[in-house]
């Protein structure tokens, strides 16, 4: 027996050591995937990196702020997460879909700071929130150049080891300010051109409140004259509303903890609401004070929701995650009762939001892209493995960005899964949502941005 366990000791004491060396010395990280999966190990620390994204900022110094990029006379479109109307959807762009050998042509890339939020896009700028060292950067950048045309910095340094370090929200682009909320809860609204601070709150402290064990995760939602963010807090503090130009607590509403969702602005049975999950359940509240209108039981285990609700009907929308929960569609009568038309486990979207298109659910089923009749709830197809990515609908086209940073065509059809193109776009795992605007794809994750021409020039 010594005989065989004597060379497994020595092999077993030489992979240790040689973990030692890797991890000790080296400085290797295991990243993982968005399954809780080890999918590589990585060897650039975090400070090295860091340093990357400062040293390209100083070969290019920011421009001006008096400098107005050239496409200033275009209406501002992409202002919002996920789109315009926060449902995945470009309503404007003629995209291609013959892409030359197989991927679009690069506008641009360079390295950029830590975190999951994604861009938006207003007069030419491409704003968007990450972190750098011990802070968090509020940045715009000009979207022909990716030249950096200020920031805003405060101390501010979340860490999470499964989804790594920095801000998970989504700037809000609105009438010429930029409403960024951090990981930590800090809520800073900016003058779009020139970066001044206009006010701040820590939406935490201020209503009460503990940090998710994910961080801060839902985009500021402007609604008429209120910005709306949820901190969670208890005694009528888990959704709030500030008053957007002076900082003016307006109202508050519920007492539970938050998700991760981003809250959404819909219509249903005629009446204008927000839209949004808590971590127990999915709401609608009357925009102007707040006041429950209706409520829908959906918890997920550990409290994740991440999911936005999807609007699919007059009265009636679409709630999904992850961890093993699937998807329901819901009817919402106009007493504010809710009905389950149907619920099943054909689509798990875990920290994605699906697309609603002619009838028809499009999303990443965990890691593999399905879709869904959204009348019956039956699956249509299921097929192509994008890992815990992201995508959008251009064209009658979804733009999938893969959990390894590829960007892929593939053909919105009920009929079955056709990938019409597909290229490495960024380097590193990528949670991040694209964006779309000017005829421009721009993607983002922890390591790299870029911009890729979407439309013909």
């Amino acid at each position: 027996m010594t005989r065989i366990f004597r060379p497994t000791l020595f092999a077993l004491a030489g992979v240790a050591g040689v973990a030692a060396l890797l991890f000790g010395v080296f400085g290797a990280r295991v990243d993982m995937d968005g399954g809780g999966v080890p999918s590589r190990v990585k060897f650039d620390e975090p400070e090295t990196h860091y340093k990357k994204v400062e040293e390209s900022r100083a070969a290019v110094p920011p421009a001006p702020v008096v400098v107005v990029p050239t496409t200033e006379a275009k209406a501002p479109y992409w202002t919002d997460f996920r789109g315009p109307l926060r449902d995945g959807i470009d309503r404007q762009t003629k995209i291609l879909t013959a892409w030359p050998g197989g991927k679009l042509k690069e506008l641009w890339k360079q390295p950029i700071g830590g975190g999951w939020a994604s861009f938006v896009i207003a007069h030419g700028l491409a704003f968007t929130i990450e972190q750098r060292k011990a802070q968090e950067v509020v940045a715009a950048y000009d979207v022909a150049t990716g030249r950096e045309i200020w920031t805003h910095r405060y101390d501010a340094n979340f860490q999470e080891s499964l989804g790594g370090p920095g801000p998970r929200a989504t700037p809000t682009w609105h009438d010429g300010k930029v409403y960024s909320l951090g990981a930590e809860g800090h809520l800073v609204v900016l003058d779009a051109k020139t970066g001044k601070v206009i006010w701040t709150k820590k939406i935490l402290s201020d209503n009460n409140a503990e940090n998710l064990a994910w961080a801060m995760s839902a985009s500021p939602l402007i609604v008429e004259d209120l910005v709306i963010v949820q901190p969670g807090g208890p005694q009528g503090k888990s959704i709030v509303a500030y008053n957007k130009l002076t900082g003016a607590k307006v109202w508050g509403a519920l007492s539970e903890k938050a998700a991760y969702a981003s809250p959404i602005l819909a219509t249903l049975n005629g009446q204008r609401q927000v839209m949004t999950a808590t971590a127990t359940r999915v709401v609608g509240l009357h925009p102007a004070d707040g006041k429950l209108l209706w409520e829908y039981p959906w918890k997920t285990e550990y409290d994740i929701n991440s999911s936005s609700p999807i609007v699919t009907g007059p009265n009636q929308f679409v709630i999904a995650s992850g961890y093993d929960h699937g998807t329901a569609l819901v009817e919402v009568a106009m007493d504010g009762s809710t009905k389950t038309i149907w619920q099943n486990k054909k689509m798990k979207t875990k920290f994605s939001t699906a697309i609603f298109h002619e009838g028809f659910l499009y999303g990443l089923d965990d890691a593999i892209l399905a879709c869904v009749d959204v009348k019956t709830g039956e699956q249509q197809w299921k097929g192509g493995r994008y890992g815990y990515g992201q995508l959008l609908l251009a064209d009658g086209h979804l733009i999938v960005t893969t959990e390894q940073g590829d960007v892929a065509l593939v053909k919105a059809t009920p009929a079955g899964h056709e990938e019409v193109a597909r290229f490495t776009a960024i380097d590193g795992k990528t949670w991040n949502v694209p964006a779309i605007a000017d005829g421009r794809l721009f993607v983002r994750n922890t390591r790299e941005m870029a911009a890729f021409q979407l439309s013909a020039p």
